[in-house]
Formats: C-alpha cells, sequence, structure tokens
C-alpha cells in the first residue's frame, strides 16, 4: 500500500497521503501518470523468470526456491534507477524555468511536467503576476523554448460570475487540486446564463491548448441567469465531445 502511494505521489496527479487530517495534495511531477519504460521494466521482470524458468526445466536444471526473485529485484532496481533520473533531470529543468523572465515579468512560480518518454523533454507551466505561459523545456541543454512554441493565457478578471462558479461544490473542490487553474466564461445563448470551465494546465498541452481541445481533467459549472447553479460536472461540457474544440 505504500509502494502504490509512493508511486501516485511520483506523478503530477498527486495524493493526500494525511486526509483526513489534513487535505492538502503532494506530489512530485516527476513521473508521467502512464509511464510505458516502467511499464515495460516491470512486464520483463514479470515475464522474463517465466520464460527462462521453461528453458531451465527443459535443460533438466533444479527448479530453485523463489524463482523470479531475480526479475522482481531487477524491475524494482531499474524504477529506482528512473526514479533517480528523473527527479534530477526535473531540477534542472524547474530550474531553466526559473532563469530567466517572461515578457518583462518575473515568475512567481514555475513547474515543469514530465514527458511518458524523453527523460529530457518536459511541460513547463510558468505562473507570473498577470498571466501563465506554457513552454518546452530541454533539461539535458537547459533550453527553454528554443523552437519558439509558447502559448500565453492571461489571468481573467474575476467577476461575480467565476466567484458563483468558485463557490460551487465542485469549484471548490476543483480548485483545491488544480495547481494551475484557468478559468473561462461562455454567456449561453438567449440569456440561459453562464457556462464556467475550469481547466489545469498541467494536464493541457500545448498542442491541445492550441487547438482549443477539452481536457479530461477539465470541470464545468453550469449557471442561470441569477448566477444559480444548475450543473456541475468533471469533462466537457455535454455540447463538447473529448475531441471537439472547446468554444473560443
Amino acid at each position: 500500500a505504500l509502494v502504490h502511494l509512493f508511486q501516485d505521489f511520483t506523478n503530477n496527479y498527486g495524493v493526500r497521503p494525511f486526509a483526513p487530517f489534513s487535505w492538502k495534495w503532494y506530489s512530485w511531477d516527476i513521473v508521467f501518470i502512464v509511464d510505458p519504460i516502467m511499464l515495460i521494466a516491470l512486464f520483463l521482470g514479470l515475464a522474463g523468470p517465466a520464460i527462462f524458468g521453461l528453458v531451465s526445466e527443459e535443460v533438466g536444471e533444479s527448479r530453485p526456491l523463489f524463482r523470479g526473485r531475480g526479475g522482481a529485484v531487477m524491475s524494482l532496481v531499474c524504477l529506482g534507477v528512473l526514479i533517480f533520473a528523473r527527479d534530477f533531470e526535473h531540477r534542472r529543468a524547474v530550474a531553466a524555468l526559473n532563469s530567466i523572465m517572461y515578457r518583462g515579468e518575473d515568475a512567481v512560480r514555475a513547474s515543469a511536467f514530465p514527458n511518458p518518454v524523453n527523460l529530457f523533454s518536459w511541460n513547463g507551466v510558468v505562473e507570473t503576476q498577470d498571466f501563465f505561459e506554457m513552454l518546452p523545456v530541454n533539461s539535458r541543454s537547459g533550453e527553454v523554448d528554443p523552437q519558439n512554441q509558447a502559448m500565453v493565457r492571461y489571468k481573467p478578471e474575476e467577476t461575480p460570475i467565476t466567484l458563483a462558479a468558485k463557490a460551487s461544490h465542485l469549484g471548490r473542490v476543483y480548485l483545491d487540486w488544480a495547481q494551475y487553474p484557468l478559468i473561462e466564461t461562455e454567456h449561453l445563448p438567449q440569456n440561459a446564463g453562464y457556462l464556467v470551465r475550469f481547466v489545469d494546465l498541467r494536464f493541457l498541452g500545448i498542442p491541445a491548448l492550441r487547438r482549443r481541445r477539452s481536457t479530461p481533467l477539465g470541470a464545468y459549472v453550469v449557471l442561470d441567469s441569477k448566477l444559480r447553479v444548475e450543473e456541475e460536472s468533471m469533462g466537457p461540457p455535454p455540447t463538447e465531445g473529448p475531441d471537439q474544440p472547446a468554444a473560443p
């Protein structure tokens, strides 16, 4: 159980290990939620001893008392080395993000989120006083956005609409979990109310942001014209499928 919590802590979703005494989220941000390299190492540790065991039986060797122990040890060693390497590269990526200014402003905070395969490629998210900036960073070279792919999202003005959405049950829960929340408001047709979207920039890559696609870890709140909550849910609004572009 503790290893399970530790593995969840290494990704950028996070865990709350001290609940219900403390509801604070903790995340290491060094491992992708589904890491193919780790899965391959675990699969080889599971399948390798079985294959070698069949070969040993064919040649008449005696069966070991704990067959598979070597494979399990090697898998855990591979995971440990990978976690150490990702932590090292993560520190380099965050240091690179904190070393520069963004449109004349210093970073209030900066984070680097992992790529599922490339240990040196990170998705950077920087918050300044006025905006969020998403940009790639190469931890091996220390280059930040070498191909000029950065995307900027200015922080929206706080309004009674956004305050009502934030005060909803979903809004409170989502903002407690999200590290880089971006809130967008849309007027519904015929003055039927408002649609307020919640997005955490940790899980919205630059390509998806350019195409304005909804994120599976986004959420929305529908308010009526008097700012009362009519609907609230995780995922894209009913008018948008997971692969359909979000409304501008």
